[in-house]
């Protein structure tokens, strides 16, 4: 890679700070070992930026991040900001940030590690080589429809749940061609039976699907989707759905890999312009203390190196090293493991780094 390249890292809350240092310590060392020309900037988002400047996302971070060729976030939220009001709550700068850059494909891979069979909540026969891909709308649905609001006089609040054929198009051509890749198949999960939204989903799905003869299309329930992750997981290669069924599915299928601190997630426009965070959230339970499990953050740049910068090698450098810690027994203290071979998070980050 020859161009320089601009990431901006949004610490944000909680443990967010802890994971996105051991996140750079990888980037500084692979901007040395592949003589990368990567540099990076940070700003507040979140609750860290309603304490300083009295908004979650802030004019300042906002062009920042439009100027990123991709954007690396830690987490956002925590109790102390739970009294704010809605709009100034930390949450917001994430839907922010993500219709202001139109990143509309949310990709969330499970992959379980052949080293980690023994975290999972379900039996190793049922998880044991899981691998699969979630593909979420990100910028539709019921989070942005409209209207929404308070009925005050009636102590009642409604949302919209609302979708264009357009919206839907997008999203699904993008998990299409991600099962190209994979397994060629794909399973398109909605609510057909009681949501007109659903309805209109499973049309465009359909017929979005004559494009590409070779991936093998099925229609699931969400209820039923959220029972067959629990019960065959394995069943499912990669997965389109909308904006909520898509985080609810995803948090199920984090924890069939043991821990939601190992999971990576990519969120893109259709400049492949990304924004990169770990599935977990800001833990403020464990904030401080040295216990946050950093991969999930470093996968994430993983991810970020693979889909917005094309530079696979040194993704792979990152899963490989991953792998080869695992598999020496080093875990942090959200995974199974002896007392002897557990780390903090800069240890954990360290160990990463050594085996890059």
């Amino acid at each position: 890679m020859t161009d320089k390249k601009k990431i901006l890292i949004l610490p944000g809350d909680g443990i967010g700070p802890e994971v996105c240092t051991e996140a750079k310590k990888v980037l500084v060392a692979l901007n040395d070992k592949f003589q990368y020309d990567i540099e990076f900037e940070e700003a507040e988002v979140g609750g860290a930026a309603f304490d300083k400047y009295g908004k979650p996302l802030p004019e300042a971070t906002l062009e920042a991040a439009q100027n990123a060729d991709a954007i690396l976030l830690g987490a956002v939220g925590g109790p102390a900001w739970d009294d704010l009001d809605y709009e100034l709550r930390p949450e917001r700068a994430l839907l922010g940030l993500r219709s202001q850059l139109d990143l509309f494909a949310n990709l969330r891979p499970a992959i379980l590690s052949k080293h980690l069979v023994e975290s999972s909540s379900l039996k190793s026969e049922k998880v044991e080589d899981l691998d699969l891909l979630i593909v979420r709308e990100l910028t539709g649905g019921i989070y942005f429809g409209e209207p929404r609001g308070n009925l005050e006089s009636e102590n009642s609040a409604f949302n919209t749940m609302i979708y264009s054929r357009e919206e839907i198009e997008r999203i699904g051509r993008v998990a299409f061609e991600a099962a190209q890749k994979r397994s060629k198949s794909l399973c398109s999960v909605d609510k057909a039976n009681v949501l007109e939204v659903s309805v209109l989903w499973r049309e465009v799905i359909i017929e979005i699907s004559k494009d590409y003869p070779d991936v093998k299309l099925t229609h699931m329930l969400v209820d039923n989707a959220a029972m067959q992750l629990v019960k065959e997981p394995k069943q499912f290669d990669v997965i389109v759905t909308g904006n909520l069924f898509g985080d609810i599915l995803s948090d199920i299928a984090a924890m069939l890999t043991g821990s939601i601190g190992m999971l990576p997630s990519a969120s893109l426009n259709s400049k492949n312009q990304g924004l990169y965070e770990p599935v977990h959230g800001s833990a403020p339970d464990i904030t401080g203390k040295g216990l946050a499990n950093p991969i999930a953050a470093i996968l994430s740049l993983a991810m970020m190196l693979k889909y917005s910068f094309g530079l696979n090698e040194a993704s792979l450098a990152i899963e490989n090293s991953i792998q080869n810690v695992l598999s020496e027994g080093f875990r942090t203290h959200d995974l199974e493991g002896s007392e002897e071979t557990r780390l903090s998070t800069s240890d954990m980050g360290n160990k990463i780094v050594e085996n890059l």
